[in-house]
């Protein structure tokens, strides 16, 4: 019996071949996930649309945050445009005539604000919701500083005007932990 020749010996690929077929890989979104976890979109994928593998991986309350942030931007703007002088007695425990129209400008603006975040709560892309936490974090920095200013000028410290700086840093400081946990992504498992 004669014995089958075995077959010839199978070259190892070179480096560049290597390098060839990962970068194939890559434009076909074929392989996996990044060191983040993350899946990225093909350019095949970019061109067709949204698929739903690609989305990204949220903390756990985020678009429930979200939803909150833009129920409460959208109420206070309503009640800034609809009760301009009541909003200002409340906060900060005075009466002033010239206030309506700032109060009403601060209600158009805090609307417009809160549409931004309305669409926060229903977009997908990763880079949407990082600007949509960003631009809520802004306002709050913005309006704690205002707000303690307003406080040093009037000379008063009324219990409203207290809760609400408290309660903006507090704001200021979750959306601070989503928009830096949403940017770092999640660690590799090992």
């Amino acid at each position: 019996m004669a014995s089958k020749p075995h077959p010839p010996l199978m070259k190892k690929h070179s480096q560049s071949d290597l390098v060839s077929r990962l970068k194939t890989r890559k434009i076909l979104g074929v392989g996996g996930e990044d060191d983040d976890g993350e899946v990225h979109r093909s350019k095949l994928s970019q061109m067709l649309g949204n698929d739903i593998k690609y989305q990204v991986r949220e903390p756990v309350g985020l678009r429930v945050w979200i939803l909150i942030s833009a129920v409460a931007f959208t109420v206070m703007a309503l009640m800034a445009l609809v009760l301009p002088k009541q909003l200002y007695d409340i906060v900060f425990e005075e009466e002033i005539n010239n206030t309506s129209v700032s109060i009403r400008l601060y209600g158009g603006a805090l609307l417009s604000l809160s549409l931004i975040i309305w669409n926060g709560v229903y977009a997908q892309e990763k880079i949407i919701i990082q600007w949509t936490l960003l631009s809520e974090a802004c306002y709050f920095a913005i309006q704690f500083l205002v707000t303690s200013v307003t406080l040093v000028e009037i000379g008063s410290l009324p219990n409203a005007a207290i809760f609400l700086l408290l309660s903006r840093v507090i704001f200021l400081l979750v959306t601070l932990l989503y928009y830096y946990y949403l940017g770092r992504g999640r660690p590799k498992k090992i």
